[in-house]
């Protein structure tokens, strides 16, 4: 349990470094406190939450932090979120959304942790995500791209056996005519941006913060 913090600033510079320094509990009893001291909940998270998980994304690309660091912040990040979304009901405040972004493993694709992680931290990044899970087949990517309207998917494939249906999901979405609405993104170990080229997909990411920094230049 956190010492309790009356002035406001400090509060949110807390919730920020309490991210930073892999603490979800203390994450999640900061934001509590805030929320209690009648902070507005998009303050919360654009002033404490977001910049925690700014420096967390830095210091992973510049081999400060691994894998790890990533999983626990963006623990602490969606926990926290959860307490402050009947909140943002409550005050009729919407989330400014970077983007919607289906994401899932492809089929005959069984491998959750990547996949898992890259949805996780784009929604601590502010994009609305719908993860479909693993051995997700090609005709239910196409239906949830057309339900939500999505600008985004993302397509995990961690075989070389699996990485061809990466191809057929584009492939059924030019059919579908919708493949100009969404930027496909790709990810998983036998994969590389030429993949990505020969296959026409928008672009390559090799881990979380990749896919984040590739998905707001594409939607941006």
């Amino acid at each position: 349990m956190s010492e309790k913090l009356s002035n406001n600033g400090q509060l949110l510079s807390a919730i920020t470094n309490s991210i930073v320094e892999g603490e979800p509990d203390e994450t999640v009893d900061l934001t509590r406190q805030a929320i209690e001291a009648n902070i507005k909940p998009l303050t919360i998270i654009n002033e404490g939450l977001v910049p925690g998980m700014n420096i967390v994304g830095d210091k992973f690309q510049s081999g400060e932090y691994f894998l790890p660091h990533l999983i626990i912040a963006a623990s602490g990040m969606q926990r926290s979120m959860k307490l402050l979304e009947p909140e943002l009901q409550a005050r009729q405040q919407a989330v400014e959304r970077a983007g919607t972004l289906v994401i899932g493993s492809v089929a005959g694709d069984i491998h959750e942790i990547g996949k898992s992680l890259v949805g996780t931290m784009m929604s601590a990044s502010g994009f609305q995500v719908y993860d479909l899970g693993v051995d997700v087949p090609t005709e239910v990517f196409v239906a949830k791209i057309r339900e939500t309207g999505a600008n985004l998917l993302g397509l995990s494939a961690l075989l070389t056996t699996t990485m061809t249906v990466q191809r057929d999901v584009i492939e059924a979405l030019e059919e579908a005519g919708i493949r100009d609405q969404v930027k496909v993104i790709i990810g998983g170990a036998p994969v590389n941006q030429e993949w990505a080229d020969t296959i026409g997909a928008d672009g390559y990411a090799d881990d979380a913060v990749g896919a984040i920094e590739l998905a707001k230049q594409l939607v941006g």
